[in-house]
């Protein structure tokens, strides 16, 4: 295949890359946002192996190394629940991170079967892009995989620090820069390796001190990384498809980022340099011992909700582990069908990745106009009948805005404690994700419903 032609079916490709981003903007065009995406992929491997025109043992054993990855990840998709979500997310990251090395370790080692010149002889930006792409993607590999055992259980969620580690960051990262310079002036192998080390240390310190509640902001934080290092790598190997889908990846996972950032009133350059998260977890809210709480069952819920005139659901975590959202969908139905209406309110951080909830209420065919992001619904609490939480927590916690010690102080949340009466189905009264008590649990206007999110709502489906 000739390189104009080449050029010409990546663009394309980045084109439908771009629609697919465009796409996946909203729920309601989601679905048209993955179909361009698959088929921008697909036109970008072909074009690939077009272009390289050897159909050797070399290309027979990429074709099956292909397969027997594609399969894998297909197989893993179909089965994987929407709770580990998550962490299938940061495990995926680790993966493109670890290609970006290799690709750049190869590059490194066989410089002239990329056309970048021989060993100790690389073009200054070939060696300038490779070893940032494989700084980057060291980084991201390693990081990824902290993500994922600290949101998988295996490891604590609880932020690990130790004296002066924003400072041994910073070393590492300004020695990770000199190291490329001297690399660019000797081409010493040695140098190019101790890069590569260096990286996978810093992708771990950068994700231990952040706390399992902000795991979130993380994600997409990685998701932008691994991005980057794909771009820097499509540089070297002069993929155009490359670069592009690395630059779109990297730059809208850096703008996820900066989003989440403010619906939980976050630094964004603290969280890029993994330099917030760390905070004690403590709370001058009451202990939960120390105070009483209003204990309610399915028929005490559907009384209420039945004789309310506007009701709102705020779903979270809890009703992404009980598998609840289709048994949530039946028992607002049958609100409706009492004339009650009924919103969804979604906070930015809902869940333990962007979009969680919204995914899962699509999956139950939640109709997108009664879905709302917090600043489009948080207003409407105040004239509320009923709010019923099923499973959120810290995305609820009044203390988030009265208590200066807390560890979420500043964070938006949801004004779920103006309305006239709150429904809270939890399992008990154990603290979020980011570890601290929830004040909500002790208001007046609060009733918990202690038991699993799906099994309480399908009562109450009955009750109604």
């Amino acid at each position: 295949m000739s390189a104009n032609l080449s050029a010409t079916f990546y663009l394309i490709s980045g084109i439908l890359f771009i629609l697919a981003l465009r796409g996946l903007s909203s729920p309601e065009t989601s679905r048209q946002g993955n179909y361009f995406g698959i088929a921008g992929m697909v036109i970008a491997i072909a074009v690939t192996f077009l272009a390289i025109g050897n159909f050797g043992l070399g290309f027979i054993v990429v074709l099956i190394f292909l397969l027997v990855g594609g399969s894998i990840g297909a197989f893993i998709a179909f089965r994987i629940p929407m709770t580990a979500m998550p962490e299938l997310v940061a495990g995926f990251h680790s993966l493109v991170g670890l290609a970006a090395v290799f690709v750049a370790i190869a590059a490194f080692l066989k410089p002239e079967a990329f056309n970048l010149g021989i060993v100790g002889n690389i073009k200054l930006a070939s060696l300038i892009e490779m070893s940032l792409g494989a700084a980057i993607g060291a980084i991201t590999f390693s990081g990824s995989i902290i993500a994922f055992l600290k949101l998988r259980g295996i490891m604590s969620g609880a932020p690990i620090t130790f004296k002066g580690q924003h400072i041994l960051n910073l070393f590492l990262g300004i020695l990770i820069l000199v190291l490329i310079f001297y690399l660019c002036k000797t081409q010493m192998s040695n140098i190019f390796w101790a890069i590569v080390i260096i990286s996978f240390l810093v992708g771990v310190l950068l994700i231990i001190p952040i706390g399992g509640a902000d795991m979130p902001v993380v994600i997409s934080m990685l998701n932008s990384y691994s991005g980057w290092a794909a771009a820097g790598i499509g540089f070297t190997l002069e993929n155009t498809a490359l670069i592009i889908t690395g630059a779109l990846v990297g730059s809208s996972g850096a703008i996820l980022s900066y989003i989440m950032c403010k619906g939980m009133n976050r630094s964004f350059f603290n969280v890029i340099l993994g330099g917030w998260g760390a905070s004690e977890q403590n709370s001058t809210s009451t202990s939960k011992e120390q105070k009483p709480v209003k204990n309610g069952n399915a028929d005490d819920a559907a009384f209420l909700m039945k004789n309310a005139s506007s009701v709102i659901i705020v779903p979270g975590y809890g009703m992404a582990v009980a598998q609840a959202q289709h048994a949530l969908r039946e028992m607002v139905d049958a609100l409706k069908k009492n004339g009650v209406k009924v919103s969804y309110a979604i906070h930015p951080v809902a869940g333990r990745m962007p979009g969680h909830m919204n995914v899962l209420l699509a999956e139950a065919n939640v109709p997108y106009d009664e879905v709302f992001e917090l600043e489009e619904i948080n207003n409407d609490f105040s004239n509320c009948d009923v709010a019923y939480v099923i499973g959120a927590n810290d995305v609820t916690n009044p203390v988030a805005k009265s208590d200066p010690q807390s560890p979420i102080y500043g964070m938006p949340v949801l004004d779920v404690e103006k309305s006239k009466s709150v429904l809270f189905v939890k399992r008990s009264l154990s603290p979020g994700y980011a570890g601290i008590d929830n004040d909500l649990f002790y208001r007046d206007n609060t009733l918990m419903l202690f038991a699993d999110a799906k099994k309480m709502t399908e009562e109450i489906v009955k009750s109604l």
